[in-house]
């Protein structure tokens, strides 16, 4: 047997310096104003209490105050360092301008600003019209707002408004407008921190999608790899509402297992032959970091499609799926090579997520153009 031929580790070597969410974010700016509104100064640097509990420091940007007694507002900003794992909102500013509201005694506005999301549809934990802050960085606002502003509210309340410039751009590089979230970005985060390369913010949107879809009724989802998957997809499927239409990216289990605890009926994943195979591997998580191709399994397909012995054996030494879709291609091999590998990631999808679902396979070439489809009863 050849060896096999590699490009290089897929395991590369990466950074692992982690990095703060936009949650985390907007409470240190918010801290930090509450801060000038209290003392007349914004601070150069605040400490910030995170979700999880410990503390971190960090730079404030464009301090200052203005006004005078109760019509005092405090502006602040903090610039978003997600560290190694650099996302959409990646070096994003967010800010925050804190009042007073005189005679409201303990109470703690929270308001929505430039450039964050406004929510309108259901399903998401959050006021439909409201902001697209999620309700641990609510929490986490409000908690070092109220730790730095102390008996000051036994009187008076404070009204926080987070903002972020240049956010509905920003949004348009997330899948925010398919949830239902319009004209900017989410604050998220759970923790506060964000670990490099955990793709946490992704994988809570596929999760997030899920139940968007499930909460309008839909008993239909569609999970694909990426847009052109998705587009593919649309145009086989042209009665779904766009709601069903997920892009789990990598996320598989995520995936899989939100729609199997939402009751989801129907399932269809569409997809091209390199993370069909994935699929056919049983992972989790589909990332080219995580695990290679088995080129086994490609050359199994290929083998029980009536291919060559000797293009197996160069299956076996390519490095990539495309390779083994390309040759098998020009025997006239397309349809009943990806009808196998879909057939087997249907069997391995079904037996890894089990539930009373139907799953059907949506095959696609590189260009988007429809290969085949495989029903559940067709392969098991």
């Amino acid at each position: 047997m050849n060896e096999k031929v590699r490009k290089g580790d897929t395991r590369r070597a990466r950074g692992n310096r982690t990095g703060f969410t936009t949650g985390a974010c907007s409470a240190a700016a918010a801290r930090a104003a509450t801060c000038g509104l209290l003392s007349g100064e914004v601070p150069s640097s605040v400490v910030c209490r995170l979700p999880n509990g410990s503390e971190a420091s960090f730079a404030v940007l464009d301090g200052r105050v203005e006004g005078a007694g109760l019509e005092r507002v405090a502006h602040a900003v903090i610039v978003k360092d997600a560290g190694d794992d650099p996302d959409a909102t990646h070096g994003a500013h967010l800010t925050a301008d804190v009042r007073w509201l005189p005679q409201r005694a303990g109470e703690i506005a929270l308001q929505g600003g430039a450039g964050v999301g406004i929510v309108t549809r259901e399903g998401l934990g959050l006021a439909v019209d409201g902001p697209a802050i999620n309700p641990v960085p609510q929490r986490n606002i409000r908690d070092n707002v109220r730790a730095v502003a102390g008996d000051h509210l036994a009187v008076d309340g404070l009204e926080v408004t987070i903002s972020v410039p240049g956010g509905e751009a920003m949004a348009k590089k997330t899948l925010n407008a398919r949830l239902g979230i319009v004209n900017g970005i989410s604050i998220l985060g759970t923790t506060g921190i964000v670990r490099p390369y955990s793709t946490a913010a992704f994988r809570a949107s596929v999760v997030q999608a899920v139940d968007v879809a499930a909460k309008q009724g839909q008993t239909s989802v569609v999970f694909t790899t990426g847009g052109r998957s998705e587009k593919f997809a649309m145009r086989q499927l042209p009665t779904l509402e766009e709601a069903c239409f997920v892009q789990m990216g990598d996320f598989v289990k995520a995936a899989f297992a939100t729609a199997i605890k939402r009751r989801i009926r129907e399932v269809y994943v569409g997809a091209m032959v390199g993370k069909l195979t994935k699929m056919c591997q049983g992972l989790a998580v589909t990332h080219a970091w995580r695990a290679e191709i088995d080129r086994d399994i490609l050359a199994d397909a290929a083998r029980s499609v009536g291919a060559p012995g000797a293009l197996v054996e160069e299956i076996l030494a390519a490095e990539t799926a495309r390779f083994a879709a390309e040759k098998l291609s020009r025997l006239g091999l397309t349809v009943p090579f990806h009808r196998e590998l879909a057939s087997k990631a249907i069997r391995r999808l079904k037996g890894q997520y089990p539930g009373d679902y139907r799953l059907a396979a949506l095959v696609c070439d590189f260009e988007g153009h429809l290969i085949c489809r495989v029903d559940q009863h067709e392969a098991l």
